[in-house]
């Protein structure tokens, strides 16, 4: 099965998403301090400071999932539980970011998300929690069919 190169080029996807999501929010942090621009009488280095560790934060969560979707690609193993809620946190935010990406930035931005969106999902199928094995019945109930004791 295809899912280790799958979960390998998600978690290069989500780094690289990552180092161009801070570093888009540095550049707009940039503009904002250098123009001295203000939203509703907001002061402006409240604002690019905001726009730098919103960016900031952001990114790492981005690169915490790519480290978990490449440590599961390197592992070959399914991740653990919140590694799992990790990554569909991931997803839906890839969704709504998609969503809201088509009026701001246009159909390209849209579908490139909405293709990282399937890489995560992808992954997250490929690697499927493992569900204990139900007892047989023969197991449970030592190889003959007595009645239980009521």
């Amino acid at each position: 099965m295809a899912r280790r190169p799958v979960a390998a080029v998600t978690a290069v996807t989500l780094m690289l998403e990552a180092v161009g999501i801070a570093l888009l929010n540095w550049i707009l942090g940039l503009v904002v301090d250098r123009q001295q621009m203000s939203m509703g009488g907001l002061d402006t280095d409240a604002m690019s400071v905001g726009t730098w560790a919103a960016g900031g934060l952001f990114g790492l969560y981005l690169l915490v999932c790519g480290v978990v979707v490449l440590r599961t690609a390197v592992r070959d193993r399914a991740p653990g539980r919140l590694a799992r809620i990790l990554l569909i946190t991931c997803a839906v935010v890839h969704g709504l970011v998609g969503a809201f990406a088509v009026g701001l930035v246009g159909w390209p931005a849209f579908g490139y998300l909405m293709v990282v969106l399937g890489l995560i999902v992808l992954t997250l199928l490929g690697y499927e929690a493992e569900r204990p094995a139900e007892p047989s019945a023969e197991a449970a109930g030592g190889g003959h069919d007595a009645p239980s004791p009521a």
